[in-house]
């Protein structure tokens, strides 16, 4: 069975359990009101109106009521029924009532799914045959959730569960959620005192501190300067813009729910800006280009504005201001392959550089369109067929692990997208990789080729490293918060033993700072081995320990982080090896 097969046949079995938590919700608590609930990459959740009060102490209660429906074998049977029928089925659930208005609206049918014959539920499906075909499953969490997400609806009651083939597989995926939850970087982040949200700031703002803006601060140099190196044009466009420049790309309003509300200042209706392509456009528009400028790259590290649902924040990963590393490469037609295998290659460098393996910790999706579907994508067939067949040539020729997705394409073309494998060994698509054949002709866009002759050009979008509070978010899970020494945001501590033994510790805190190393001094009335277990809770680098003995001497002790016995150095070396590790952004100490 292939990958996406094996997806396929979970993505049936977590419907299945879903329906099955949900009757078995009904048979122990026959009060409350089902929502909805789907299946999903990491197993299935549902929403439940309940006037019950219902915990996680519930759950040995509720999973031994899902294991007596699944122990019956009870059929799972599909039915298409009219709306009316449906109405019938579900009088006074006001949730599926809005759910049926839309497939009404839609001029569709009602797909239900029947569990034997006591419960029934509105299901796209798919589903297994059987509830016996469920051999393992778990309820994880719960939690409260906005019907749609939407503050402004009644809170509901979500419970989270998975369901795998295997109990072997179930016990592997438990093992591994235990170990992202000690990685979570919300907590991680307040533990190390990375970053800060505030009701008064807003929701889904975060505040970097000075340890949290250091690490930032590093991706963004190292992204700027790997970029420029690449031959990209860093610029910096306005946070605010027109409107109408978003009603020119096609954006507003097709994307109008996740943008800010209209500023109407002066005579202009102003807006924050979404994302920067249009900007990056007007840029290259203001001067004239021939063929010789092309493969012309522009980049910036941007600040976006998205609106985002409250209940689907969630610390770094889902906010409503981010930093994304966006460029836009405008090229002739012609260049495209090259462009996009260049763009893969910065790609793989970049998440080389920061300890990732492609085809381990990474794979690609080509994200195709649907001819059909021209509410959703811009009709060209012609120029889809182009462009995804470009983009399919790339991957293969370039040997990358990728895979195909139907209807997963931007509205003006197909894309690849980087699927990063979080911890808990699920995929989460950080960025991508688009080929665009719709916006150099809404902003007529063009360049003068070899003839003289003015030729409309493509474009790639694209970013090197995603949004930055994403990937700091991936890599405090990643590493634990133990970062390589280059991200570290205090790479080494200089404990001194006794308050004759500070102004040495400072004297020797100053020569680090001059050869641009990150230290600090910790010089408080406490005991040796109280700021040593500090230093390992704040997982730093390297810790050097001053007393007596240390300042009579130009060796210092070093103590790695992970290890329990020192190292000696001459200072000067040990200055040199910090600086050659941050040089080389290895991920050893």
């Amino acid at each position: 069975m292939s990958k996406e097969q094996h997806k396929d046949s979970l993505w049936a079995l977590r419907h299945s359990a879903e329906h099955v938590l949900t009757m078995a919700m009904l048979k122990l608590y026959p009060s409350i009101k089902m929502a909805m609930g789907p299946a999903t990459d990491e197993g299935f959740y549902f929403d439940f109106d309940s006037a019950t009060k219902i915990s996680e102490e519930n759950f040995p209660k509720i999973e031994a009521e899902m294991q007596k429906i699944i122990a019956e074998n009870l059929p799972i049977t599909k039915k298409e029924i009219s709306v009316a029928e449906a109405r019938e089925l579900f009088k006074s659930n006001e949730y599926k009532e809005e759910w049926l208005d839309e497939i009404e609206t839609r001029g569709e049918k009602a797909t239900v799914y029947w569990v034997g014959n006591e419960f029934v539920d509105l299901c796209a499906g798919p589903h297994v045959n059987s509830t016996g075909e469920i051999k393992a499953f778990k309820l994880l969490k719960i939690a409260g959730a906005y019907w749609h997400g939407d503050e402004k609806n009644k809170m509901l009651t979500r419970i989270y569960g998975t369901a795998f083939e295997s109990k072997k597989e179930l016990g592997e995926y438990l093992k591994n959620i235990e170990e992202a939850k000690k990685r979570d970087h919300r907590v991680v982040g307040k533990d190390l005192g990375l970053f800060v949200f505030s009701d008064l700031v807003g929701k889904g703002l975060p505040t970097f501190g000075p340890k949290g803006a250091t690490i930032k601060r590093e991706l963004e140099r190292f992204t700027i300067d790997e970029e420029i190196k690449h031959g990209y044009h860093h610029v910096v466009t306005p946070d605010l813009a027109k409107v109408d420049l978003y009603k020119k790309s096609g954006h507003y309003p097709y994307y109008k729910d996740t943008m800010y509300p209209v500023m109407k200042i002066d005579d202009e209706e102003l807006i924050l800006k979404p994302m920067t392509c249009p900007h990056h456009f007007m840029f290259y528009k203001s001067e004239m280009h021939s063929y010789r400028d092309l493969p012309y790259r522009i980049g910036e590290i941007a600040h976006q504005y998205r609106y985002e649902k409250s209940g689907e924040l969630s610390g770094l990963t889902r906010v409503r201001m981010f930093c994304l590393a966006d460029a836009h490469i405008i090229s002739a037609k012609d260049q495209a392959k090259q462009v996009i295998k260049e763009v893969l290659e910065l790609i793989d460098f970049i998440n080389g550089t920061l300890g990732l393996v492609k085809g381990v910790d990474y794979r690609y999706r080509l994200s195709l369109g649907d001819r059909s579907d021209t509410k959703k994508y811009y009709k060209d067939d012609e120029a889809w067929n182009y462009a995804e067949n470009v983009l399919r040539e790339v991957l293969t020729e370039v040997k990358a692990p990728f895979y195909e997705a139907a209807n997963e394409a931007a509205f003006y073309g197909p894309k690849i997208d980087i699927q990063m494998k979080k911890i808990s060994g699920n995929e989460e698509t950080a960025f991508t990789v688009q080929y665009d054949f719709v916006m150099p002709e809404r902003f007529d866009l063009f360049f003068t080729n070899k003839n003289g002759e003015q030729e409309r050009p493509i474009v790639i979008h694209r970013s090197s490293i995603g949004c930055l509070e994403r990937t700091m978010a991936f890599l405090i899970e990643r590493y634990a918060g133990a970062f390589p020494v280059w991200l570290s945001p205090t790479q080494v501590v200089i404990i001194s033993v006794a308050e004759a033994h500070a102004a040495h510790c400072q004297k020797l805190a100053q020569e680090f700072k001059n050869e641009n190393i990150r230290v600090e001094v910790w010089d408080e009335n406490e005991t040796v081995g109280n700021k040593i277990r500090k230093a390992v809770a704040e997982k730093i680098p390297y810790m050097l320990v001053i007393g007596d003995k240390e300042m009579g001497s130009d060796k210092l002790q070093i103590r790695k982080r992970g290890e329990k016995e020192t190292v000696e150095f001459e200072k000067e070396k040990f200055m040199e090896h910090i600086k050659k590790v941050v040089d080389d952004k290895t991920v050893e100490l």
